[in-house]
C-alpha cells in the first residue's frame, strides 16, 4: 500500500520530522536535489543542457532554488525566474522559455487553494505550452493538493516529484491528468501514524488478501446469490453473475422475476423464478421468497436492473433488512435506499455499497463534492457499510476511517454494464472468504486492470470478466505487475 497524505497530515510529517532533530533546511536540501537528479534522469545528461527555473515565494520556491543550484553544479546552464520580481512575460523570459530543455516549476506547492492569476498564471500557460520538458515540484502549480482541483490556469507537467508521500491531488483529475510521471522521493520525513488513513492499493496487496483455496472445498463454500432484473432488464445481473463465476464464485443463481428467469437460462449461471404477481418486477412477495434460499450463499449481490418501481423499492427494503449475509448492493437498489439509510446502519451482516455519483447523492443527500476521499468516509461512517464510491480514481472506504484508492483503470470502462461486473468480482472475492473491505478494494483494481488504461476500443461489459480473470492470475502469479 502506498501511503497518502493530505497537505495538512504533510505539514504535521514535516513538522514531526524537525521536532525530531533534522533541520529544515536539510530536508529542503534533500528535496531540491531529489528535483534536481529527476531532471537530470529525464535529460539523460547534463552537457549542453538548459534548464528554468521557475520559483515562488514559499517553501516550494526554496526548494527550486536548490534545484537550480545543484543543476548549475553539475554543468547545466540555469535561469532562474522569481515570481516576486516578474511583472510580465519580457523579450528576455520569452527566449529563456524558447531555448530551455527543461523547466521547473516550483511556483507553488500542494497548500495552494484559490486561482492562479497574474503571471503565474501566464506562466503556468506557457509552460504547458513549451516545448520543454516540464518538472513540477511536489505538485503541479494551480492544482489543489488535497483535492485535484485545477480552478483555472494550471501547469500541465510531464514529471512530477513530490516528497514522502503522494498527496490527493496527485491522484484526482484533473490533477492526475496534470502531474505526468510522478516520483515519491525519500527525504527522511517521519510520517508516524499519518500514512496509515489512506493509501493507494498495488498489485501485492490484492495478492495478500486472496485467501487460498481449500484442497476439500466444494461449489457451496463461495456461492453467490444475485437478485436483480425485471422486464427487458435481464442483461444486468446476468453480468455480475457471469463475473462472478469467472472471478472464483463456486455457484452463481440469478434470482430474477416471473418469465425473465427463463429468459435468461442456458450458462452456467443458474436462473431462478422469483413470483412475480404478473407485473415483471420484484415484489415484497418474490423478496420473500428468494429469502428463504439466501442462506445457501456465501454473498448476495442485490439491485443490478431491478428497475424502480415502487414494489421494487419496497421489497428492496425488506430484503436488505433481513437477509443476514454479506451483501453488495448497487444500482436500482441504492436509489430503492433513498430514505431508508437507517437499514444500512441497522444491518448486522457485511455490507458493500457501490454508487456512481448520482445514486451517491441519492444515498447521502447531496453529491460528493470535490473531497471525494471525505464523502466517501462521511457515507461509510453513516451507514456502518463499506462505500465504492466509483469514478475515474474510485475511492472504497471503511466505515472505522480507513481508506483506499485504486490507480487501476482508465476511460474504456465507461461503458454500459462495466459496474455490474464490480459489482460481481466483489461478490466472488467476499464469497471466497475475503474481509469485505479488502474484497472492495481488491474489486475496484482488477476491474481497473481488465479495463486497461487506454481510452474507447470497442471494449464491452460483457468482455470484462474474462479479461478480469487473467489479471487477476497474473496478479497471483507475478504480485506486481504494472498497474
Amino acid at each position: 500500500m502506498i501511503p497518502v497524505l493530505t497537505p495538512e497530515e504533510m505539514h504535521a510529517a514535516d513538522a514531526r520530522t524537525i521536532a525530531g532533530g533534522t533541520p529544515e533546511p536539510v530536508l529542503m536540501q534533500r528535496a531540491g536535489r531529489a528535483v534536481a537528479w529527476r531532471v537530470r534522469q529525464v535529460l539523460g545528461g547534463t552537457y549542453g543542457r538548459r534548464v528554468v527555473v521557475v520559483c515562488g515565494k514559499g517553501n516550494n520556491g526554496g526548494d527550486g532554488r536548490i534545484t537550480a543550484a545543484a543543476l548549475g553544479e553539475w554543468g547545466m546552464h540555469i535561469d532562474v525566474v522569481e515570481l516576486a520580481d516578474v511583472t510580465r512575460i519580457d523579450a528576455r523570459l520569452e527566449r529563456c522559455l524558447a531555448h530551455a530543455d527543461a523547466i521547473v516549476d516550483a511556483m507553488y506547492g500542494t497548500g495552494f487553494r484559490g486561482v492562479l492569476d497574474g503571471t503565474a498564471a501566464e506562466l503556468a500557460t506557457r509552460m504547458t505550452d513549451a516545448r520543454a520538458v516540464v518538472v513540477s515540484v511536489d505538485i503541479p502549480s494551480g492544482v489543489d493538493g488535497l483535492t485535484g482541483e485545477a480552478r483555472g490556469p494550471a501547469v500541465c507537467a510531464d514529471h512530477t516529484v513530490t516528497f514522502a508521500a503522494p498527496k490527493p491531488g496527485l491522484w484526482f483529475h484533473p490533477g492526475r491528468a496534470r502531474a505526468g510521471t510522478v516520483t515519491v522521493a525519500d527525504i527522511g520525513i517521519d510520517l508516524g501514524t499519518d500514512g496509515e488513513g489512506t493509501g493507494v492499493v498495488e498489485a501485492a496487496d490484492v495478492a495478500s488478501w486472496m485467501p487460498p483455496l481449500d484442497a476439500t472445498t466444494h461449489k457451496w463454500r463461495s456461492g453467490v446469490l444475485v437478485i436483480g432484473g425485471s422486464h427487458g432488464m435481464t442483461g444486468a445481473p446476468l453480468l455480475v453473475a457471469g463475473a462472478a463465476l469467472r472471478m472464483g464464485a463456486g455457484i452463481v443463481w440469478a434470482a430474477l422475476p416471473g418469465r425473465a428467469a427463463v429468459d435468461a437460462s442456458g450458462t452456467e449461471v443458474i436462473t431462478r423464478e422469483i413470483p412475480d404477481d404478473g407485473t415483471g418486477v420484484l415484489t415484497e412477495v418474490g423478496a420473500g421468497t428468494v429469502a428463504e434460499a439466501a442462506d445457501r450463499f456465501a454473498s448476495v449481490v442485490l439491485g443490478p436492473g431491478l428497475g424502480r418501481a415502487d414494489t421494487t423499492a419496497a421489497a428492496v427494503r425488506q430484503l436488505v433488512g433481513t437477509l443476514d449475509r454479506p451483501m453488495v448492493i448497487d444500482a436500482d437498489a441504492l436509489s430503492a435506499l433513498e430514505a431508508s439509510v437507517d437499514l444500512l446502519r441497522a444491518r448486522t451482516a457485511p455490507t458493500i455499497v457501490t454508487p456512481h455519483d448520482g445514486e451517491f447523492a441519492r444515498l447521502s443527500g447531496g453529491p460528493p463534492g470535490a473531497d471525494r476521499v471525505v464523502a466517501a468516509r462521511t457515507l461509510a461512517s453513516a451507514t456502518n457499510a463499506v462505500v465504492v464510491l466509483k469514478g475515474p480514481t474510485t475511492v472504497t472506504a471503511h466505515p472505522d476511517g480507513r481508506v483506499r484508492l485504486n490507480p487501476t483503470g482508465g476511460p474504456a470502462l465507461a461503458t454500459a454494464g462495466s459496474g455490474d461486473v464490480l459489482g460481481g468480482i466483489i461478490a466472488a472475492f467476499c464469497a471466497s472468504g475475503m474481509k469485505p473491505f479488502d474484497a472492495a478494494a481488491a474489486g475496484a483494481f482488477v476491474h481497473g486492470l481488465a479495463g486497461g488504461p487506454d481510452g474507447h476500443t470497442g471494449l464491452t461489459a460483457g468482455d470484462l470478466p474474462v479479461r478480469a480473470a487473467a489479471a487477476l492470475r497474473q496478479i497471483l502469479d507475478h504480485p506486481a505487475p504494472e498497474a
